[in-house]
């Protein structure tokens, strides 16, 4: 019997080894920029649904709570969860022609890095997003 002694075959496994060492880290980088994008969307669309939800109360007591809940809606369409109750700053509270801002923060963790490197990375990513709101200058005042 004669032996071979010569490379053929090899570029298959040299070819899978290489495909799996480049993949499984671009594959991981995939996944967490479609995290924090579909953060990014959520809390976009929570800033957003807080100021109406806010601006179109009768008191400032009712458009907080009403803000809150509009808020935890948005993000839990997305699936996430609330990290606490969004930052709600009012200019003039929901008097006509008053400002209403809405800020909204989620903090994406990052998977498997969190663990295996705590102290070198952070294990999340913060991503927030404000929203201005008008109130209508011909509401009824209560």
């Amino acid at each position: 019997m004669r032996r071979v002694h010569g490379e053929s075959g090899n570029a298959l496994v040299e070819f899978t080894y290489l495909a799996v060492l480049l993949m499984i880290p671009l594959v991981y980088v995939l996944l967490t920029v479609f995290q924090v994008q579909r953060a990014a969307f959520a809390v976009t669309e929570a800033a957003r649904q807080a100021g109406r939800a806010y601006a179109t109360a009768e008191t400032t007591a009712v458009g907080a709570a009403r803000a809150q809940t509009a808020a935890s809606i948005a993000l839990e369409d997305q699936g996430l969860q609330l990290d606490g109750a969004p930052h709600i700053t009012a200019t003039a509270g929901v008097s006509p022609d008053s400002r209403i801002t809405t800020t909204v923060q989620h903090r994406v963790t990052l998977p498997l890095l969190g663990g295996l490197f705590a102290g070198a990375v952070p294990p999340n990513i913060p991503v927030r997003a404000t929203h201005v709101e008008h109130v209508d200058r011909f509401r009824q005042v209560p």
